[in-house]
């Protein structure tokens, strides 16, 4: 009889290329397919709530599939972490109903993205941020974050995906934000965003056109327009991976 299973886990994403299965790259899917076959000698292909680019993090990424095997979850727990790579952790695994699809069944997501504002970055940190040591007004940052809040088409904070060549009108872009704020915490500047999806790229897009608004050049007010707009080329540069965590997400 088939099971199927819910799965949290935790990923330092630096040295991975990305959540989807890639040829000739080492990703999470991948490792975490490969954990589950050696453990119960059964392919499957784990369906992650979202496919994490190269490089960025998650603390409760969820994943699920369906198993034949008999293995008690607390067992495939303590098998998982044996087997998967240092990099990383199962943190929970349970049996969900048959109806459970990780992505399918989502209903919001929340992402962090961690700026590092000290002029000299710890070693340590700087696989986990995005170390920006330059001038930044953060009140204007702050501004510009609530205005994206609302149901929005973020196609120009959309990546550009010339292989699927269809136009914006094909494409439904249109997410909910429901939060959206920056933070400080010591020497960390953190945004923090939570919606029902999010599109490839989105949030560093989003982080990477604050802080032109944070440098100055461009103002707060200019988001809704650059919203209104549906070009990519409207919104500032893609803020790189490092910084970047998928933080929770929602059933």
């Amino acid at each position: 009889m088939s099971r199927n299973f819910k799965l949290t886990l935790a990923y330092d994403g630096t040295d991975f290329y990305g959540w989807q299965v890639q040829p000739q790259h080492a990703t999470v899917q991948g490792e975490l397919a490969n954990a589950i076959e050696r453990i119960t000698c059964e392919r499957v292909l784990p369906q992650g709530s979202g496919r994490t680019d190269a490089g960025v993090h998650a603390l409760a990424q969820v994943a699920s599939f369906c198993l034949q095997s008999p293995i008690p979850p607390e067992n495939l727990l303590v098998a998982l972490n044996h087997t998967l790579p240092p990099a990383i952790r199962a943190i929970s695994v349970e049996e969900a109903t048959a109806e459970f699809h990780a992505r399918h069944s989502a209903k919001a997501k929340s992402y962090e993205y961690r700026i590092f504002r000290a002029g000299i970055c710890p070693p340590f940190l700087a696989r986990y941020v995005h170390h920006h040591p330059y001038p930044l007004d953060e009140q204007p940052l702050a501004a510009a974050a609530g205005l994206v809040i609302g149901e929005h088409d973020f196609s120009s904070f959309a990546a550009v995906d010339l292989e699927r060549g269809k136009d914006l009108e094909e494409t439904n872009n249109t997410r909910t934000i429901y939060t959206s704020d920056w933070r400080r915490e010591g020497d960390l500047l953190i945004y923090r965003v939570r919606g029902n999806g999010f599109l490839h790229h989105m949030v560093r897009n989003l982080v990477g056109t604050f802080l032109l608004v944070g440098k100055g050049s461009i103002s707060p007010e200019a988001v809704p327009q650059i919203i209104a707009n549906r070009s990519r080329s409207a919104a500032g540069p893609t803020a790189p991976a490092g910084g970047l965590f998928l933080v929770s997400v929602e059933y």
